[in-house]
């Protein structure tokens, strides 16, 4: 083995490659290769789609969930909706948006506007803790931040 070949473990698994309809190979996920890419749990990746947050997700002749390069961009664009502190209910609304097409572009901008205004009353609202906090390390106990 060279030292750009790394081993896998026995119980990695590989991305399946699928053909799509015009031909082209595109890669699919189990729902445990996505659980460990994402960091989420398939509980949580089974929830997300009973409620809407993802779009649909193809699955096997078997019923085995295979999601794709796309459901994994979206699941880090959650993730990032998630982090804005975005209620499930908004990023569902807006999941839903998505799925009923362009025509929904100005109210998916201005949820997004909406959360982006309240990222930044919370990025306030911490500059002036984090001020405080100074404050009190300097000023107070006259220990050096680093």
């Amino acid at each position: 083995m060279s030292l750009t070949e790394t081993r896998r473990s026995p119980t990695e698994t590989r991305p399946s490659p699928t053909r799509t309809r015009s031909g082209l190979t595109e890669t699919r996920y189990t729902i445990r290769e996505v659980a460990e890419r994402t960091g989420l749990s398939q509980h949580t990746l089974r929830w997300y789609e009973r409620i809407g947050l993802m779009p649909h997700v193809d699955r096997t002749h078997s019923g085995q969930r295979r999601f794709t390069d796309k459901d994994l961009n979206w699941l880090a664009f959650v993730g990032k909706l998630r982090a804005t502190g975005m209620s499930v209910a908004d990023m569902v609304r807006y999941a839903e948006l998505v799925r009923e097409g362009e025509h929904t572009v100005d109210e998916r901008r201005e949820l997004l506007e909406r959360t982006r205004r309240d990222v930044t009353a919370r990025i306030a609202e911490l500059t002036d803790a984090l001020a405080s906090l100074d404050y009190k390390i300097d000023v107070i106990y006259g220990k050096a931040r680093p």
